[in-house]
């Protein structure tokens, strides 16, 4: 069974990636594995210091499930099955170990909704996974 990787951020741009995903699933001969990652940035500065873990990683999975939840409702309403994560740390990265972690056969993802310049300067991270995955990347606009 083919298993997919769906990085997204609660954004548009990913929602309407994974809309677009779904219309090619059709080019497969059997249903994939569908995986909806959510990564969150950890928390800046001394906020450890006055909060601790438990509430902090609460938080994140709260923030995770709320960008999660447009995506996963697209599935449900096209009858896709998927399963959902969240995880903390710089996007990019987590997203290439989560892929190698669950052997993905492909990692399926919206670019940002950055212009050409801002993009070259600012860099993206659908950009950065493309660039050092080793697991192949479809980026769909």
């Amino acid at each position: 069974m083919l298993k997919f990787l769906l990085p997204v951020d609660g954004s548009d741009t990913s929602n309407k990636a994974v809309a677009e995903f779904i219309k090619l699933l059709d080019w497969y001969k059997e249903e994939p594995e569908i995986h909806l990652l959510n990564v969150q940035f950890p928390e800046r500065g001394n906020v450890t210091l006055f909060i601790d873990k438990k509430s902090i990683d609460l938080y994140h999975r709260e923030e995770g499930m709320k960008a999660l939840q447009a995506a996963r409702g697209l599935l449900d309403q096209a009858g896709v099955a998927c399963r959902f994560h969240v995880t903390v740390g710089h996007p990019d990265e987590m997203i290439i170990r989560y892929a190698g972690e669950i052997k993905c056969d492909q990692i399926v993802i919206g670019p940002r909704g950055l212009g050409a310049i801002e993009g070259l300067v600012l860099g993206s991270v659908a950009g950065k996974v493309m660039q050092l995955s080793t697991i192949p990347v479809l980026l769909i606009k």
